[in-house]
């Protein structure tokens, strides 16, 4: 099949009607005051009309249509993501119902000195975020804690919602249980242990200055409520954060994480393993939107790449940034870290703007000699970015509600986000320039 350039800006508006109606939905929602209005329709549900339009604009017989849809939601490397999906909230479903969430927030909690508790909880807030692999989980179990920590050591809660939602984002992008770890190494054929290091040089500078903001901002001498807790309930945690960093297979990970998680909870805890079952198809359920959306996300980009539409969009970008005068592939690696950033900010979900932004990002890198990992980086971090900014994502809505705050007023004390935005912005236009 020839593809003009008609056909190819043509195979685009699926993609946008996509957009167009979960983006449109949120604002006109939120304009009535609507709680969560960005979440009260599911991208899997928006994105069906987008399909539709996908198989009616494709010109060849309706099999032939179906044929691609199948073939994209069916890609291996979609079908490797899903199931990775699946083991993740697995293995987050059965540490959390064998006590590893609450060990992991009271150990934390229990070294804390009270003059820090800010500083403090940002700190607490990226450990449990980078074991857990979700900012919302992250969020929905420390939130009430930080809510009562405000209050008992008179911390303006802003401030508070602000440490959390830094701490929680920096955990959700280097943790390697996180759906958007697992959307950008998978997509751009990188190993996430040197996705992981590639983050970590970055992401290290922006929390230590988090860290010593934070300390400059607050400081209270009121010490903190630690709750009984077990050392023990850390443990797979931490073996699975080493172990993917030591380069085991993520799958071999996700696994023995739940098998260590379940044992943890039989042999120092009350967990009944009658339930192990139940609890890790819930972990799978929770999995689910993200699950159909990268699917369907995946059968949608097969049209554009079939018809022309990926090779216009990664030309367009390619051309603008040859423009930019700069060295090497600076300008190429900014494309990216652009495009992503700005997918989020329409559709307010960081997994969902990788994998739309994946494929042309991917393009960029192999010609433009962009190395993976440094490509699955600047997707994870700048996605991570702008979702730590936007009033209107999940993070901000959930800390507005339970601090009592406008989410405008978490998103303007997220220092972490803005932090990290400058550090990777000056990673890549300083560094030198070898093999990116």
């Amino acid at each position: 099949m020839t593809n003009s350039p008609t056909g190819a800006k043509r195979s685009l508006l699926p993609l946008l009607l996509f957009v167009a109606l979960f983006l449109g939905t949120g604002l006109y929602l939120q304009s009535q005051g609507v709680a969560y209005a960005f979440y009260q329709l599911p991208g899997p549900v928006a994105i069906l009309p987008a399909l539709v339009l996908a198989v009616w604009l494709y010109r060849g017989p309706l099999n032939d249509a179906i044929d691609v849809l199948i073939r994209g939601a069916g890609n291996s490397n979609i079908i490797i993501m899903c199931v990775i999906y699946l083991l993740a909230g697995g293995f987050a479903a059965v540490a959390q119902a064998t006590g590893g969430v609450d060990a992991v927030v009271n150990a934390g909690l229990s070294i804390v000195p009270p003059s820090l508790l800010l500083p403090g909880l940002f700190i607490i807030s990226a450990i449990v975020a980078t074991a857990m692999g979700t900012s919302m989980g992250t969020i929905g179990a420390l939130a009430p804690i930080a809510v009562g920590l405000a209050q008992q050591a008179h911390i303006e809660p802003a401030l508070m919602a602000g440490a959390l939602l830094s701490g929680a984002m920096f955990g959700d992008n280097l943790s390697i249980i996180s759906d958007t770890t697992i959307a950008a190494t998978r997509t751009q054929g990188a190993e996430m242990k040197d996705k992981f290091r590639e983050n970590l040089k970055i992401a290290t500078p922006a929390a230590l200055l988090t860290v010593l903001l934070f300390s400059v901002l607050a400081t209270t001498d009121q010490a903190a409520e630690v709750k009984a807790f077990s050392w023990t309930g850390v443990l797979p945690y931490a073996a699975i954060l080493i172990l993917a960093i030591a380069g085991m297979n993520v799958f071999a990970v996700l696994l023995l994480g739940i098998v260590l998680a379940a044992l943890q909870g039989v042999f120092f805890g009350s967990y009944d393993v009658s339930a192990l079952g139940k609890d890790i198809f819930k972990g799978f359920g929770n999995m689910q939107e993200i699950f159909l959306l990268s699917m369907f996300v995946g059968a949608l980009g097969e049209f554009v790449k079939q018809q022309g539409g990926l090779r216009w969009v990664a030309d367009g970008i390619d051309r603008i940034a040859n423009q930019v005068k700069l060295a090497g592939n600076k300008a190429q690696q900014l494309a990216i870290a652009g495009l992503v950033f700005v997918s989020n900010l329409c559709i307010a979900n960081n997994t969902v703007a990788i994998v739309i932004s994946a494929d042309v990002s991917r393009d960029l890198a192999e010609h433009h000699q962009i190395t993976p990992r440094r490509a699955a980086s600047l997707l994870d971090i700048f996605s991570c970015i702008s979702q730590g900014l936007v009033p209107y994502g999940a993070q901000a809505l959930l800390l507005g509600a339970s601090f009592g705050l406008s989410p405008w007023d978490v998103v303007t004390q997220s220092y972490y986000c803005m932090l990290l935005a400058v550090v990777a912005l000056g990673f890549v236009l300083f560094q030198r320039q070898k093999h990116a």
